[in-house]
């Protein structure tokens, strides 16, 4: 599974041998990423990646996934661009190779010393993927192997991601009817169509599932997902789960109309972002500084269910952790600030995903009038590759302690 770590040995080298160690993946885009690390064997002619240093590359220091989350696009591909796993029913492909000497480009045209593949995979066996046509709601659920019921997850992703299914898939591989929501751009649906009844709607389908236990539902959030986590916790009357996750999301942003009206008001704070001198939008000022007035964000003293943040201190996108602060303050005053757990990463940006994906500080995001701009997420490399790591860890405790009974745990 891609959240699993891989053991990497290097045998029957000459002691004390430099050597490169070089992963190579081909995207479902035909783009090619690559990641390496400069080893020197051991007497025995051997190097162990858990246990050794990289002395350099694209990762230093004992790593043991720095070939996956230091992943970056070969010399000469498309700028700005990000790497996605569309097609769940296909391993992640990575070639691992070896090549003589401490060497940092010209793989390609160089003979490896040996070569193996791996595959990585986000459904485990048994795992189904549900197309969800119903009632005017579009998205993909995913069901764990076995009889259930299970706990039920609405997965929510970014306002320009459209339908991303891979850490649903990934949750229903531990053991949760995760369901993947489309609200930005469904087919034959006007944008005015997706408002609160939709995340409702959706919430509800999730919930009459036979597969799925009814008194036993969350909703997961990233950047605009938290957004409508944090609205509809709040306010809506249909949609009341035992726990969320918001990660890098703001409640700055009330979901309390439909998605186009939302998204238009966020356009026009758009003269506030500025650009660095790569011209990256730096979007996290649009929502700065938090606003005092109640009516102008969302009222997290109306939250009635453990709630966790998750936020990067790096985030060059939305300004989490200030709002992670009013938040709490908020949640003291209403008495309800026990219900609250924050982590809080530093060098974390704004895109903290699953284990081992890549880190992009910067990638092309496509508008809402199809204006292409490169954003700006923030972020270092390897602060941000121990953040996935660690609140994914975090994030499956957390559903497992509120969705799971003590003595019923999700194997697969």
């Amino acid at each position: 599974m891609v959240d699993e770590k891989f053991q990497v040995v290097i045998k029957n080298l000459l002691p004390n041998q430099e050597v490169t160690l070089h992963s190579l993946h081909q995207s479902e885009d035909k783009d090619c990423w690559e990641a390496f690390g400069h080893y020197i064997s051991d007497e025995h002619g051997t190097v162990t990646v858990a246990k050794d240093e990289s002395l350099g590359g694209t990762y230093e220091g004992t790593e043991q996934m720095g070939l996956l989350w230091s992943l970056r696009p070969v010399p000469g591909s498309r700028p700005a661009i990000r790497l996605r796993k569309t097609n769940l029913l296909t391993p992640m492909v990575v070639n691992i190779s070896v090549y003589s000497g401490h060497t940092s480009q010209g793989f390609s045209q160089t003979s490896a010393l040996a070569t193996t593949v791996t595959e990585r995979w986000y459904m485990a066996p048994g795992v189904q993927r549900v197309d969800i046509r119903e009632n005017g709601v579009q998205g993909t659920l995913f069901l764990p192997p076995g009889p259930g019921p299970y706990p039920g997850v609405l997965d929510l992703w970014g306002g320009s991601a459209g339908l991303i299914e891979y850490r649903s898939a990934l949750l229903a591989s531990h053991g949760f009817a995760c369901m993947a929501l489309e609200y930005t751009t469904p087919a034959k649906l006007k944008k005015t169509d997706v408002n609160n009844t939709y995340f409702e709607k959706a919430y509800k389908i999730l919930q009459n599932h036979p597969l799925v236990q009814k008194d036993k539902m969350a909703m997961l959030g990233l950047c605009f997902g938290s957004a409508i986590t944090f609205s509809m916790t709040a306010y809506s009357s249909v949609i009341k789960p035992q726990c969320c996750v918001c990660i890098s999301g703001s409640h700055v942003v009330p979901v309390d109309k439909c998605i186009f009206e939302v998204l238009e008001d966020m356009k026009r704070r758009m003269g506030k972002v500025p650009v660095n001198e790569d011209n990256h939008l730096i979007h996290r000022d649009t929502i700065l500084p938090i606003p005092s007035d109640p009516d102008l964000k969302v009222d997290a003293g109306r939250i009635k269910c453990p709630i966790m943040l998750v936020n990067g201190t790096d985030d060059q996108n939305w300004a989490t952790v200030e709002s992670a602060q009013d938040i709490e303050m908020i949640m003291e005053k209403a008495g309800n600030r026990h219900l609250l757990t924050v982590f809080t990463y530093p060098d974390a940006g704004h895109l903290i995903e699953p284990p081992y994906t890549p880190h992009f500080r910067a990638t092309n995001v496509l508008l809402h009038k199809k204006e292409k701009v490169v954003m700006l997420w923030g972020g270092q490399t390897k602060p941000h590759a121990y953040a996935q790591e660690d609140s994914w860890e975090k994030i499956l405790a957390f559903f497992q302690e509120h969705l799971y009974s003590s003595n019923f745990k999700a194997k697969l």
